[in-house]
């Protein structure tokens, strides 16, 4: 084993082109780099002072959007205060209709950037485009690939040649196997520092924005080395659901979630019925804490 930049990876991550002859390539899935034959030994990625995938649960929380300094960083010390350990918040948005608001682009960034040295929280982003990637890792501790572009091929072959952490959602309509292809773009290109985040996907169900399959959380650990979290915002789309799907993907052993929380949802631009507020999300946050001590693990 080795001490990477961000995180601990086995010798055969640190050089991926080279499998050791000790395994039997018929085992071999086809998202060899990603598979626990290669890799027994869960990944760990470091963040800061943050560890993802070494046992502690990790709650990242913030906004859908950036929309002002304002809203952010009220929000970002709200989160803080409550114990989560990493910010998020979309500077580009892709939304459904054009009409929606996409973003405030380079401006959240700076904005996220300013978050960060307020908090003391790493910051998350999504990065819709290849060629946003130097300007969003400029500013951001993560970049995220949102469900949309799960299967952006050239999109995630650049984030491979990226030296910061990639968190990798599921498609709507794209499975286990196919989330573990996308993740291997990544690390076939060279960047072996990938989250793999389950966010619900498309079925015949309409109570629910999307249906939240906590199944994947267990086979993913078994199938992969990499961390795995869980959206349950963006799964449910109603705030009310957020919390015991936040302690149901705490009790099927993921490593963490992503959670929406907005200062005001009520005047959120994007996804306010499925944010938290505050309070709301103290409370979650105690509910874990209480959960936690259960299970023995660190929040």
């Amino acid at each position: 084993m080795m001490n990477g930049k961000y995180g601990v990876v086995s010798e055969s991550m640190a050089a991926p082109q080279v499998l050791t002859m000790a395994i039997d390539e018929r085992r071999l899935p086809p998202y060899r780099l990603a598979s626990r034959v290669t890799q027994p030994v869960s990944t760990v990625i470091r963040v800061g002072d943050v560890l993802i995938g070494g046992g502690r649960f990790v709650v990242i929380a913030g906004p859908c959007s950036v929309e002002s300094e304002d809203q952010l960083l009220e929000t970002g010390q709200a989160v803080k205060e409550s114990g989560a350990c990493i910010l998020r918040g979309g500077a580009f948005k892709p939304r459904t209709s054009p009409y929606s608001f996409q973003g405030l682009e380079e401006e959240g960034l700076r904005l996220l950037a300013l978050a960060r040295e307020v908090t003391g929280l790493p910051v998350v982003t999504e990065v819709m485009d290849s060629g946003d990637i130097p300007l969003v890792a400029e500013y951001a501790d993560i970049l995220q690939v949102g469900t949309r572009n799960s299967q952006n091929f050239s999109l995630l072959k650049k984030l491979g040649k990226v030296n910061k952490p990639v968190l990798l959602k599921r498609g709507l309509m794209t499975t286990l196997d196919e989330l573990l292809m996308s993740a291997e773009y990544i690390l076939a290109s060279g960047n072996s520092d990938v989250i793999l985040c389950e966010r619900g996907i498309r079925t015949f169900e309409t109570a629910t924005r999307n249906t939240l399959d906590l199944s994947a959380v267990p086979v993913l650990k078994e199938r992969t080395h990499l961390p795995v979290i869980v959206d349950p915002s963006h799964a449910v789309g109603n705030a009310k659901y957020v919390g015991p799907l936040t302690l149901a993907a705490f009790a099927v052993g993921a490593d963490g979630v992503m959670i929406e929380v907005h200062c005001n949802p009520e005047t959120a631009l994007c996804d306010g019925d499925q944010s938290l507020g505050p309070q709301r999300f103290r409370r979650l946050m105690d509910d874990l804490t209480s959960m936690a001590a259960l299970f023995q693990r660190e929040i």
